[in-house]
């Protein structure tokens, strides 16, 4: 008995040693197929932190002459940030700030001290502000060009390198200022101009991508090497991408997003631009029929939020999180027919969604086309003089639809 246990415990001992020998290789096999499965998935990607790690809401400041007083008026109506640029500003040479973006060769001293000093004005204010210049070395924004688009950066890369010197300079001199939440590398890049993508067809995207990859026009690229300038020299500070193709959803998937919790990819929302833009000139109302490029299709919320789905979808796969996207512009030209239901779907559309968004425009002294306080109608001479100049006459506000949109979302009560 006690050797027939003996047995039968060296015979069970055996096929033990088998089976488990077996069930080791299996699961050493499963365990090797679940590390490679996972390593195939894009890691979770990091929440930004500080300003950024909750839902922010903003304006776009596209101005001639910058005030303390708009800064503290955008306070009062709410704005988180402005998402403000200095281009259109008189400069000393050629290029405000930049001197010439022919051939950069170091930030203009005089530029330098007027924009810290809007920045301090900003920081007194208590809004925060999101950097943005319209051109780059190369790349002259369009409306100071002659109106003639300036293209160089994206046929030598040469220009890259001037940017980044650019870049590194800004980001040296205004390193830790108090107003700055964040830099936007350039405002609606275009490296895709001239070769007419459909806005919502993601093959022809996908083409499109593939074939600018390793060249200038590679937007991804381009970026990394603007954001490797700019953290040479400041490891943190947040870093804006507007997707290309004028900041359109769909241009997103030309970018592999880059493995840092503190850059934020932005895209911009005015489709239908035939029905948005000052060409509308009283053809299409929204929501509607809008005839573009051949088609015509109706426009309204759910057609919106397909046109926006693209990006979505991009950093849903990327598990990047919505706290690192933005909608860095949207509006409509206020006297457009259905203007204020357009702001209210997008409005409605990005705070569902989580993103951070800024609204085209406050108060731009420019062309008041997207300046809602002054609802539908047109400003008489006097009162659009003073707008130019950076005033605000008393009388040039008006108790518009538009208004409440906004206020009532800048208060997060969409």
């Amino acid at each position: 008995m006690r050797q027939a246990r003996r047995a039968g415990r060296g015979s069970f001992s055996r096929r033990g040693r088998a089976r488990l020998a077996l069930a080791a290789r299996l699961l050493a096999a499963f365990l090797a197929g679940l590390v490679t499965g996972l390593a195939a998935l894009p890691a979770a990607a990091g929440e930004p932190g500080g300003f950024w790690g909750e839902q922010r809401r903003g304006a776009n400041f596209f101005n001639k002459v910058e005030t303390r007083a708009r800064l503290d008026a955008a306070r009062d109506f709410g704005v988180d940030f402005v998402r403000l640029t200095f281009d259109k500003w008189r400069g000393e040479r050629r290029d405000f700030l930049a001197g010439s973006l022919d051939a950069y060769a170091g930030l203009v001293p005089a530029d330098l001290a007027r924009l810290k000093r809007v920045l301090d004005d900003a920081a007194t204010a208590g809004v925060k502000v999101v950097l943005t210049p319209l051109g780059l070395p190369g790349a002259r924004w369009v409306q100071l060009n002659g109106r003639r688009h300036d293209g160089r950066l994206w046929r030598d890369k040469a220009y890259w390198d001037e940017a980044a010197a650019y870049w590194r300079d800004i980001a040296t001199a205004f390193k830790g200022h108090p107003a700055i939440a964040a830099y936007n590398v350039v405002n609606e890049p275009v490296p895709e101009r001239g070769h007419r993508l459909p806005e919502d067809d993601l093959a022809a995207r996908d083409r499109w991508c593939a074939a600018a990859r390793g060249t200038a026009r590679d937007l991804d690229a381009f970026y990394r090497h603007m954001v490797a300038a700019i953290r040479a020299v400041d490891a943190t500070v947040p870093i804006v991408l507007d997707t290309g193709s004028y900041g359109q959803p769909a241009a997103v998937r030309c970018l592999v997003p880059i493995a840092d919790d503190n850059v934020i990819y932005s895209v911009h929302l005015y489709a239908p631009y035939d029905f948005t833009s000052h060409e509308n000139r009283g053809r299409f109302t929204y929501p509607g029929v809008v005839r573009a490029h051949g088609r015509a299709e109706y426009w309204d919320r759910a057609r919106v939020a397909r046109h926006l789905s693209p990006f979505l979808e991009w950093a849903e796969a990327r598990r990047i999180p919505r706290s690192r996207l933005m909608v860095g512009e949207f509006g409509c030209v206020r006297w457009n027919r259905g203007c204020s239901a357009y702001l209210a779907d997008v409005v409605s559309l990005v705070e569902e969604a989580g993103l951070h968004w800024a609204f085209y425009s406050f108060r731009e002294d420019a062309w008041d086309g997207y300046d809602y306080e002054l609802g539908t109608g047109r400003p008489k001479a006097a009162v659009r003089a003073a707008l130019r100049r950076g005033e605000r006459p008393r009388g040039a506000e008006r108790d518009e639809p538009f208004m409440a949109i906004l206020r009532r979302a800048l208060a997060g009560r969409s």
